[in-house]
């Protein structure tokens, strides 16, 4: 047995499987009502259902990224913190975003609200509240990279400052 780390075109291939079996039962099921079109009307499906529910799901992460990107900070803010309590509270859908959202990014969405939210502060010019968010996201995500890098970023800051 080889306690290898999947390489990043293993973990990709992996995380494609469950949207190719949900696609598949997509399919299988317009092939019971009309097989001539089963694999259009089954691809079309699963392309409306994957759309709405990343619409209207995370709708206050993509609040939040628009008012980042139009640098209204604040406001980001206020959107990544409610897209973080909705996903705190409903943890089984970004646990189980395979399928409930129809997505297989490795970085749930508690993580880039968290993220998110002292990256803003830091951008506000709030260092000291990005690092408690920071500090936040390795006390749910020890292995958060981003976290890290950010907070050695942070710390490198202050010392130069000194």
């Amino acid at each position: 047995m080889s306690s290898k780390v999947p390489t990043v075109r293993q973990t990709n291939w992996i995380s494609i499987v469950p949207h190719l079996l949900i696609m598949g039962t997509i399919i299988f099921i317009w092939h019971q009502i009309n097989p001539e079109n089963a694999f259009l009307y089954g691809a079309i499906t699963y392309l409306l259902i994957s759309m709405s529910l990343r619409r209207l799901i995370p709708k206050d992460h993509r609040n939040g990224i628009k008012k980042n990107n139009s640098e209204n900070f604040e406001e980001a803010i206020l959107d990544f913190k409610k897209s973080y309590a909705y996903f705190k509270k409903h943890e089984w859908i970004d646990k189980y975003r395979f399928v409930t959202l129809l997505s297989s990014s490795q970085m749930s969405y508690r993580e880039m609200a968290l993220l998110n939210i002292a990256f803003c502060h830091s951008q506000i010019g709030n260092g000291e509240k990005a690092k408690v968010y920071y500090e936040k996201v390795l006390q749910e995500f020890p292995d958060s990279r981003l976290a890290k890098s950010a907070l050695r970023m942070l710390h490198a800051m202050e010392n130069k400052a000194e």
